[in-house]
């Protein structure tokens, strides 16, 4: 039999020369066997048996109009938010018996599309998208082309568009008051581009929760913008901060990440958390309770936000869109007080 070119993966084409018959022949002793001759047959498995061929299933699926794979667009898989929110779909997609591809966007609109466009191309039945930014035109545009559209961690702008998303408001609320509570009247606040909606939202509800206590906000909160939200970008700002004369004696963090990298340094420097510099994160990630000072942090449904897109997915895209807001939740650890409860 002839072999196909060395490294390549053998095609269906390869398979039908080697047995000596048409690709339409194989492609019944993939699909139809009992349309082939029991000889034939033979022939045509002892040449996919010795070329070690595989089957392209998306092609196939292409032609049958079968496609179960659907795509997310997240803006860094590298983050364990983002991580967990994916393991959350894919569950849910699993009982389905579909599967899901995974792109990161980097907070890149030009990314975001390109990925879009990828898959577009190998005929996803819908996409979950973290939008890069607040104009989601172009993903009304997926829509209507027939391919259903769910935005991800954002509250849809426009209606038609299925969301699922976190009262961001309300988890900076619950973080500043919190570090009220525990009597901080100088809060820091590491946070990412007001660009983002969750920074901007975020930021709201911790000015909210200064103002109910009668502070100034301009006087008592410290905001710092940390463009890269990871411990590099955690500790780069937390130096900045150390700088400073009067600084504050808590820090709320944008993400545990960023949380991470805050604590690093402040052990670093031999600065005792909580009783100098209180810490508070936001996701409560996985490694948050793990950390040798354990992070009090915002948590977010991220598992159940991701099954509950992937619901809204599997709707179909002519299905009446729904916008679902699930509700953060504060987890008090040793970070932030003394005494956290047990």
């Amino acid at each position: 039999m002839t072999q196909p070119a060395a490294h390549r993966r053998a095609s269906i084409a390869d398979v039908a020369r080697a047995a000596g018959v048409s690709v339409g022949t194989v492609s019944n002793v993939l699909n139809r066997p009992e349309r082939v001759l029991p000889g034939t047959r033979e022939r045509v498995e002892a040449a996919i048996d010795e070329l070690s061929f595989v089957r392209n299933g998306s092609a196939r699926q292409l032609r049958a109009g079968t496609i179960t794979t659907v795509g997310a667009i997240v803006l860094d898989i590298a983050n364990p938010f983002f991580t967990d929110l994916a393991r959350g779909i894919e569950e849910r997609l699993d009982r389905d018996d579909f599967t899901l591809m995974v792109a990161s966007s980097d907070d890149d609109p030009d990314r975001e599309q390109r990925y879009l466009r990828l898959f577009e191309e190998h005929g996803v039945q819908g996409v979950m998208v973290v939008p890069a930014t607040d104009d989601i035109e172009h993903l009304l545009a997926v829509r209507r082309r027939g391919t259903g559209v769910v935005l991800l961690d954002r509250p849809s702008s426009d209606p038609s568009i299925s969301s699922v998303a976190v009262d961001d408001v309300r988890g900076g609320e619950l973080a500043a008051r919190h570090l009220l509570d525990e009597g901080h009247t100088r809060i820091a606040f590491l946070n990412g581009p007001h660009t983002i909606r969750q920074c901007a939202d975020r930021h709201e509800g911790v000015v909210k929760e200064l103002v109910a206590a009668g502070l100034d906000p301009a006087t008592a909160l410290v905001e710092v913008t940390v463009p890269s939200l990871n411990a590099d970008g955690g500790e780069a700002a937390v130096r900045g901060l150390l700088e400073q004369g009067d600084r504050p004696t808590a820090v709320f963090c944008v993400n545990d990440l960023v949380a991470l990298g805050v604590l690093r340094t402040l052990r670093t420097e031999n600065i005792a958390v909580p009783a100098e510099v209180a810490v508070v994160g936001y996701d409560d990630v996985t490694f948050a309770a793990e950390l040798s000072t354990p992070l009090t942090s915002v948590r977010q449904p991220t598992h159940e936000l991701g099954a509950r897109a992937a619901d809204l997915l599997l709707n179909g895209p002519d299905a009446t869109a729904e916008h679902v807001m699930f509700q953060p939740t504060l987890v008090v650890r040793a970070s932030s007080t003394s005494t956290p409860p047990k």
